[in-house]
């Protein structure tokens, strides 16, 4: 089977779970698709934790400042990965080899989504708005796929990803009065920014375990996001109260780190561009989180908006490539 396969990624694929246990999967034909289902459930556990990112950042931003928020998220998350690595006996910092791979995380994952997502909610994008780009995420994702992980998916693959995109776009623009705001521009760049950053790490954890790759990239990072941290802190205003310290520590620590041990892996197991279509079901996770904790509310349309998105990624996840 060739090494550009999105079903079996390579002759042998780093396995994780979330307790971050490491072992190696033969890829035999026989094999193929139980790998691919369990990538794809690995994938969809950490859509269920990005799922309430943004309903999290609102309520952190009502006690800390937009970009505290962007930055510090990854600074606190820096410090559990560190422990991890700590724990594990692993080196702090990435191999040299991997470097430039892992500053395109960085770039995207660290600054670009948290900034650029933060921004456009603090400009005035609801929440139920800023889920279109969560809704064109797994389309974008699948084109970095394509170029820089080298994976070929089939026209079903292609059909069913863009049925997926219009259908959760259509409605997350209902949602939001069907307005076109000043925020997409941000969102386009959080968008373009996990996208890239989503595709590196998959590539990454085909080789090293999922948490690994999160780990070193935190920490990669960290001598820029903890003094920026400390710095903002002390020169801006900060008014913490029980929700907004609750909301920054689940943008810190499973937003953006436990979550990803599950994302990376399921990635690498399931094909970056066939897994990564689990996350069309992350606008309407975070339009539920949104009604029970911001009292949005939605009705009959939401219901059948996610029976269209569940059979777009039914169809993905059964598209070979």
């Amino acid at each position: 089977m060739r090494d550009n396969s999105s079903a079996i990624v390579s002759d042998r694929v780093a396995v994780d779970g979330i307790g971050g246990a490491t072992g190696a999967l033969e890829a035999v034909p026989s094999e193929a698709r139980g790998t691919a289902w369990r990538g794809t459930l690995l994938a969809g556990l950490g859509v269920l934790a990005f799922s309430g990112s943004f309903p999290a950042t609102v309520f952190a931003m009502e006690g800390f400042d937009p970009y505290l928020v962007a930055v510090g998220r990854a600074a606190v998350a820096a410090v559990a990965a560190a422990a991890f690595l700590l724990a594990a006996r692993v080196p702090l910092l990435p191999p040299r080899s991997r470097l430039r791979s892992y500053l395109v995380i960085v770039a995207g994952v660290v600054f670009g989504f948290p900034v650029f997502s933060g921004l456009a909610l603090n400009a005035g994008a609801s929440t139920s708005h800023a889920a279109v780009v969560i809704g064109l995420l797994p389309a974008a994702t699948a084109a970095c796929a394509v170029l820089r992980a080298g994976e070929r998916p089939r026209a079903m693959f292609w059909i069913s990803c863009g049925l997926g995109a219009v259908a959760i776009t259509a409605f997350t623009l209902s949602m939001g009065g069907g307005h076109v705001a000043g925020a997409d521009v941000l969102l386009v760049g959080a968008l373009l920014s996990a996208a890239v950053g989503y595709t590196e790490g998959g590539r990454l954890a085909r080789e090293t375990p999922g948490w690994r790759v999160i780990s070193h990239t935190l920490v990669l990072a960290a001598p820029l996001t903890v003094p920026i941290t400390v710095v903002l802190a002390l020169a801006t205003d900060v008014r913490p109260d029980a929700a907004s310290l609750a909301g920054f520590a689940y943008v810190g620590l499973v937003s953006m780190f436990l979550g990803f041990i599950p994302w990376y892996a399921g990635l690498a197991m399931g094909g970056i561009a066939r897994a990564g279509q689990t996350q069309l079901a992350q606008p309407l996770l975070t339009l539920l989180w949104a009604w029970s904790l911001l009292d949005e509310s939605f009705g009959p349309v939401t219901v059948a908006a996610a029976l269209v998105v569940l059979a777009c990624v039914a169809l993905t996840q059964r598209s070979r490539s």
